[in-house]
């Protein structure tokens, strides 16, 4: 994709235009990284350059912004060089009035992205003091950092998401801009937080990104109940490391660095309910949180479908929340009920919430250990294997419909899988044996 970004370049130079690469593409490169995608920036109008790439998409004309094909799969944007008018919405400029490369820098976000870089002259170009601010590692917003956050508000999101992926510090007055304005942050859409808040979350310098969104204010107005985790004591024999919040903060720091999104949302959202059904025994003082799990996902669905997940990510959370409580029993289970438990869907993320959820609290491993062994020791028969019979061939024999039959059919199928039945032929004597008179 470098290479036809390269390419693009040398076609639009020798047509007599200035063409660069532009904005993150470059920031990449300078740190050593390979770039997602290349943008390309141009003194060619939008016809112009359609003119050189028939084919060419104008999705971006009112801003200037072609995107021109790469290969079969590969795009690359293709923006001329532009001035911002007004921002009415906090999103777009009411207008754009082309421009100069300097102009066009002047206009972006942060210094470390308002970089160009030449191919063909192997040379950078630094309108803003980008170069620099990348060596000492801070993100910088251009200008004046509250105008730069009021232009387009997802900014301020956008501040923690590159000062997390990049590792680098914010600078001073860029935070204080984003800490005054964070409350702005309401007027944008709930899909663009998501889509930032995901990146967050799923780097692995997750941790940090969560303190910013935190003490920056953020998360007061996308997840505020996470800021209700803050003073809910725990139980000290079980949670010695602190209240919910620290908890919840010292789970996030134990994951690996690479997760899906269900389960880095489950450790988030594993306890919400805590604050909710905090109790203490009246007689010994004793913190309870009776019935969290089950409340705790019903305010995940809410939550996640407030936030507009889809579906898929939204289902296996809730399940992990709402089940994260059974690992306490497991060593007492039925083989039946743990044959069932290993073989929902989203167990591989359980194991891995409970993990961590134990590492951040009083260390024991014992029950993640054991499930473990379990599911190794069970590796070489389906966990859940066809039933032996089913409703239909009951009723042959006379059974009528209803909750007693599927009863029956629940207790033959655990009876099957910890191995006292075997054969339908068993199944049915089995059933014939329970039937009453």
């Amino acid at each position: 994709m470098r290479e036809a970004a390269i390419q693009i370049i040398q076609k639009l130079t020798t047509a007599g235009h200035v063409a660069l690469l532009a904005g993150g593409c470059v920031r990449d490169m300078l740190l050593g990284r390979d770039p997602k995608d290349y943008d390309v920036a141009t003194s060619a109008r939008p016809e112009q350059v359609v003119k050189l790439f028939p084919g060419a998409k104008t999705v971006g004309a009112h801003f200037g912004v072609v995107v021109v094909r790469a290969g079969e799969h590969d795009f690359v944007e293709v923006a001329t060089f532009r001035s911002d008018g007004s921002y009415s919405d906090g999103r777009r400029p009411d207008s754009v009035t082309y421009s100069t490369p300097e102009m066009d820098a002047e206009r972006r976000d942060f210094t470390v992205n308002g970089l160009f870089y030449d191919p063909l002259a192997n040379k950078v170009i630094d309108h803003v003091g980008g170069q620099n601010d990348l060596k000492m590692g801070l993100l910088r917003a251009i200008g004046v950092p509250a105008k730069r956050f009021e232009e387009d508000r997802l900014r301020l999101m956008r501040a923690v998401r590159f000062a997390t992926v990049l590792g680098f510090d914010i600078e001073h007055a860029t935070w204080e801009s984003v800490c005054g304005l964070a409350d702005k942050i309401s007027s944008v859409s709930i899909e663009r937080i998501r889509e930032e808040f995901i990146k967050i979350m799923l780097h692995e310098n997750r941790v940090r990104g969560f303190d910013l969104l935190v003490n920056s204010g953020l998360m007061a107005q996308i997840l505020p109940e996470i800021l209700a985790l803050q003073g809910c004591e725990q139980p000290p024999q079980f949670h010695p490391e602190g209240d919910v919040f620290v908890h919840t903060r010292l789970m996030l720091s134990l994951l690996p660095a690479q997760v899906s999104l269900p389960l880095v949302m489950s450790v988030l959202l594993h306890d919400i309910a805590k604050p909710a059904t905090q109790t203490r025994d009246a007689d010994t003082g004793r913190i309870r949180f009776n019935g969290h799990d089950k409340l705790g996902a019903e305010m995940t669905s809410t939550i996640m479908r407030r936030m507009k997940f889809p579906n898929d990510v939204i289902e296996p959370t809730v399940v992990a929340v709402e089940h994260h409580m059974t690992f306490m029993e497991v060593k007492k289970m039925r083989t039946a009920t743990l044959k069932r438990m290993l073989s929902r869907p989203t167990m591989d993320d359980e194991l891995a919430l409970h993990r961590v959820d134990c590492l951040g609290s009083n260390g024991k491993l014992d029950n993640y250990e054991f499930m473990l062994a379990k599911r190794e020791e069970f590796a070489n028969a389906p966990l859940v294997p066809p039933r032996l019979v089913n409703g239909a061939d009951l009723m042959q024999l006379g059974w009528p419909a209803g909750p007693e039959l599927g009863r029956v059919l629940n207790d033959i199928q655990t009876l099957q899988l910890e191995g006292q039945l075997t054969t339908k032929e068993q199944a049915i004597a089995w059933a014939q044996s329970q039937r009453p008179g």
